[in-house]
């Protein structure tokens, strides 16, 4: 009878034994398996960083990039005084500021023979970076329009000293007419608010505004 019972006591631990080994086995499973997903999850971070790394390094060669085209624009203009236009590169674009007088007469949206000069030699660079998306803004006083004919007011004035100065851009160069667009700010977006004239003659501008295609960066990229 005692026999019998040692015997019955070495099964119970046989298989107590048995069952923790399954147990055992079962975190040692569990573990590989978390294992794993860590692995997967470092595997997922360190590629996204490298797409970051990467999209950095785009986006800092496309600034680069800019920068040379605003010496660029400005080496093509240097004809003009730098009271008939400037040409500086911010925020990754590159914005040339034409003023009123070099373009347009007093209230009218007809540009004139210096300003289609300047129009044209911008156009020769746009010409070479079909890359880029223009938007072309007019930008007047905040003295109200009293003009007669097809035009209301000065956000209409903008409107139409914009896209005079778009279809000069376009008859002048080969640039992508999907790459550009014209938009009149009239005098919502002044330079300088003072109210006086000379803040008044700063703020009657057309600005031609350049920036990379983003989509196209994005393009470049390995997603």
């Amino acid at each position: 009878a005692m026999l019998a019972r040692s015997e019955q006591q070495l099964q119970d631990k046989d298989l107590e034994l048995e069952s923790k080994n399954m147990e055992l086995a079962g975190k040692d499973e569990e573990l590989r398996n978390r294992d794993s997903q860590l692995a997967d999850a470092q595997r997922s971070i360190e590629e996204q960083a490298a797409r970051l790394r990467e999209l950095e390094a785009a986006l800092s060669a496309k600034d680069s990039a800019m920068a040379e085209l605003r010496n660029t624009i400005a080496n093509a203009l240097v004809d003009f005084s730098s009271d008939e236009l400037a040409v500086h590169h911010k925020d990754g674009k590159v914005y040339v500021s034409l003023e009123e007088q070099l373009l347009f007469a007093s209230g009218k949206y007809d540009v004139n023979d210096k300003g289609v000069q300047a129009l044209r030699k911008i156009a020769s660079v746009l010409a070479t970076h079909s890359e880029l998306d223009i938007v072309v803004e007019g930008h007047t006083d905040n003295v109200p329009y009293n003009g007669r004919g097809v035009l209301i007011d000065n956000w209409d004035l903008s409107v139409k000293r914009a896209t005079s100065v778009l279809r000069i851009l376009l008859d002048s160069g080969n640039i992508p007419p999907a790459r550009i667009q014209a938009s009149g700010r009239a005098d919502s977006s002044p330079i300088d608010s003072a109210n006086t004239p000379e803040a008044r003659r700063k703020n009657r501008r057309t600005e031609i505004i350049l920036a990379p295609n983003i989509d196209q960066i994005l393009s470049t990229l390995k997603y």
